[in-house]
């Protein structure tokens, strides 16, 4: 099955409070974008988590879209911050697909599994406090580091200019 625009088309009328995108291309991921940045996208939260061989990220943000406005507070999201994870044209990583079993071959071990329960730690934390120190982190399995990725509208200034994106 192909994932496309139509695969989130028919969930325009649902619009979820959060949509967690467990994609493994950069076209996917723009797919995503693109349906959540509309006016007529009510999704509250985009959850990205993604991975490569030895490292991944999670980011959690606000789609600039019918619901989330245009304001300094709002988290940015996986694309707005680093646009190349979400064009198709920059190339695909060479990695097999997830479920894939070369993809167990060429991945460390435990890669999605730290990344999951970062993730869900952080959702933990929103919804229990209700605010956010980091809306993401970046995981590298070769130090054993979790980076976080703090709320801090003056770095994703900086991270956007270092980009070239001048999204949003």
């Amino acid at each position: 099955m192909c994932f496309d625009d139509a695969s989130l088309g028919l969930n325009d009328a649902r619009n979820p409070e959060i949509l967690i995108g467990c994609v493994d291309t950069r076209a996917a991921r723009g797919v995503i974008d693109r349906s959540l940045c509309k006016k007529s996208s009510y999704v509250t939260y985009w959850l990205d988590p993604g991975n490569n061989a030895s490292s991944g990220q999670f980011v959690l943000g606000q789609p600039l879209n019918g619901r989330n406005r245009r304001k300094a507070e709002r988290l940015r999201t996986v694309s707005e911050l680093y646009p190349e994870i979400a064009d198709a044209a920059a190339g695909e990583d060479p990695l097999p697909s997830c479920p894939a079993v070369e993809a167990l071959e060429r991945q460390g071990p435990f890669i999605n599994q730290t990344l999951a329960a970062s993730a869900l730690a952080m959702l933990a934390r929103i919804f229990r406090f209700g605010r956010l120190r980091h809306h993401g982190g970046f995981y590298n399995a070769g130090t054993g580091q979790v980076t976080p990725l703090p709320v801090d509208p003056e770095l994703w200034k900086r991270t956007r200019k270092r980009t070239g994106s001048s999204r949003r």
